[in-house]
């Protein structure tokens, strides 16, 4: 099962310095039927305006994922990290028993972000946060692991639940294959270009929400067609 969540059909939201799409339910946007995929609760498509972003607050219990598809993002937060992820790259906050945080777009253009939240599978655990690079040229078709609950995920920045975060650049024309499993979960979103997911056309931003599929087959339809995954536990 493939269920297509169009880009314009996605929950909105502008407060003039954000400009945000929501796949799920968040804040003042309500649908029952999208209340979270999974272990996937937060799939936020945002674009902040330049010398603004998001001031100090906090967060538990939640795998809060940043991937930066344009411009760059600058963390603080209260374990005294700073950082900033650049287009293409992601970052990782483990909220867990509590952090504080600010996120700000000190660039001169407009930064659009993927942000991602995951349940962890338990609690308890002490807050942390890094960032990785997303290699986006040289690779052979197969998916990056950029975060994982996974131990054998030995490079991908951990994350407390039993769910991955990859991405993979397609030019038009080239395939590539993820193996699911049917009693896993999945959530794809191209960040740039379109593709046929199984047959089924996902264009830019869209959503595509992955159920009972053991094998997804991809096909770019543009060039630099850039596709971030989730895979998450029911």
């Amino acid at each position: 099962m493939i269920d297509i969540r169009p880009f314009e059909k996605l929950g909105h939201a502008n407060h003039g310095w954000l400009d945000a799409r929501h796949h799920f339910s968040f804040a003042h946007y309500m649908d029952h039927d999208r209340m979270g995929w999974g272990r996937l609760r937060v799939w936020n498509d945002d674009t902040i305006a330049p010398g603004t972003g998001f001031d100090t607050h906090p967060h538990r219990n939640m795998e809060i994922i940043t991937y930066v598809r344009q411009g760059a993002i600058t963390h603080r937060d209260s374990l005294g990290n700073m950082g900033r992820t650049e287009t293409g790259d992601v970052q990782v906050m483990s909220a867990g028993t509590g952090i504080f945080h600010s996120e700000h777009n000190h660039e001169d253009i407009p930064t659009r972000i993927f942000q991602i939240w995951i349940t962890p599978t338990r609690g308890g655990h002490a807050p942390s946060w890094g960032t990785r690079h997303f290699p986006k040229t040289g690779q052979t078709g197969d998916f990056t692991v950029l975060a994982s609950g996974y131990a054998e995920d030995t490079e991908a920045l951990p994350i407390h639940t039993e769910a991955r975060v990859l991405g993979l650049t397609l030019q038009r024309g080239e395939k590539a294959q993820y193996s699911l499993g049917k009693d896993r979960l999945g959530y794809l979103v191209p960040a740039t270009g379109s593709l046929l997911l199984n047959g089924q056309t996902v264009s830019t931003r869209s959503g595509a929400a992955i159920a009972h599929e053991d094998t997804i087959t991809l096909e770019a339809l543009d060039d630099d067609t850039e596709i971030v995954l989730v895979d998450t536990a029911p």
